[in-house]
């Protein structure tokens, strides 16, 4: 598992295990954290935009760290990146509390509230689990104070306090996995692999991605497939309501839901066509057609009433359906 990180929270991002810091691995480690920066960045603002209509919104911060002892070999990656301690800043949501507060990229996080990091979070067996700790932590600050205190080092040794109060945001964690191409949701977490091709795609249309991924999970449909089954029929009509979602979380995101289309459009021909189509999922034409109707009803919802607000007005296509259908 490459990491941890989480929207609702603090969203902390673990890193890969690397052997070496050669110059291509130090390569390596920059472009990953600006896929990093780029899923993050989008995913932001379709959490915070999206948040009145989630039921379980939960603060956030807009921080994203990483461990550099999860690269095996942390004291290369801590000189590559400045950093005095094993916990650094891999990316800051813009606009977000993290921002506002000056937070920069690659500044070592020393405290979390009165808790030393170095001291209350020694390097865990998995790896990963150190972030795992430090996410509960942050979360349960967030939840019972509505805010965390932050103390952070940067490269010249200067150091920082700031007491970041959390926004609204759904929960799901955003993570790049330093492999493949998928792009693929958990449940909780929306996951990009390095090398999935909308990382090319003009933001709008990078955000339509993430914002299908975001619905599986707004919609719970990891949850709905265990109750159903697994049936063919039933992944094509979570699928669809992921594609007729997209619209509305890209509106509330300050994105023109037309980028849904678009999106469609480009990635369509080429990946959803064909001998390429994926028979759990409708032809990317007719997806097209269900994306497209879906921005009609966007449109005459915030013409109505000023808002995108699906979580009143979006009908699932897998309500009423049991297990036994």
């Amino acid at each position: 598992m490459r990491g941890v990180c989480t929207l609702a929270l603090a969203l902390i991002l673990s890193a890969w295990a690397v052997p070496a810091a050669s110059h291509a691995q130090k390569s390596s480690i920059r472009a990953l954290q600006k896929l990093d920066a780029q899923l993050f960045s989008v995913g932001w603002k379709l959490v915070t935009g999206n948040a009145p209509y989630c039921k379980n919104a939960a603060p956030a911060i807009g921080l994203m760290l990483h461990d550099a002892h999860s690269y095996g070999q942390p004291e290369k990656v801590r000189e590559e990146l400045g950093l005095t301690g094993d916990i650094g800043v891999q990316a800051v949501a813009p606009w977000s509390p993290a921002a506002q507060a000056g937070v920069p990229i690659d500044a070592t996080i020393t405290h979390l509230d009165a808790a030393t990091v170095t001291a209350t979070f020694p390097p865990s067996d998995p790896l990963w689990q150190r972030l795992t700790r430090i996410n509960d932590t942050v979360d349960r600050s967030l939840a019972e104070n509505g805010q965390v205190a932050v103390i952070w080092k940067t490269r010249d040794g200067g150091e920082t306090v700031a007491l970041l109060p959390g926004v609204a945001a759904c929960p799901t964690r955003f993570e790049v996995l330093s492999k493949g191409g998928r792009a693929v949701a958990d449940g909780k977490r929306v996951i990009l692999g390095r090398k999935f091709v909308g990382f090319s795609y003009d933001e709008p249309e990078f955000a339509a991605v993430v914002a299908h991924e975001l619905a599986h999970n707004l919609l719970g449909h990891r949850a709905l497939l265990d109750e159903l089954g697994r049936k063919r029929k039933f992944i094509r009509l979570t699928e669809r309501d992921a594609d007729r979602l997209m619209p509305w979380l890209l509106a509330n995101a300050g994105y023109d839901p037309w980028a849904a289309a678009r999106f469609m459009k480009q990635w369509g021909p080429k990946h959803s066509g064909g001998i390429f189509r994926k028979r759990t999922h409708d032809g990317w034409d007719e997806r097209l057609e269900y994306i497209e109707a879906e921005i009609a009803l966007v449109e005459d919802a915030i013409a109505r009433t000023g808002r995108a607000d699906w979580s009143q007005e979006f009908v699932q296509s897998t309500d009423g359906y049991s297990r036994d259908q």
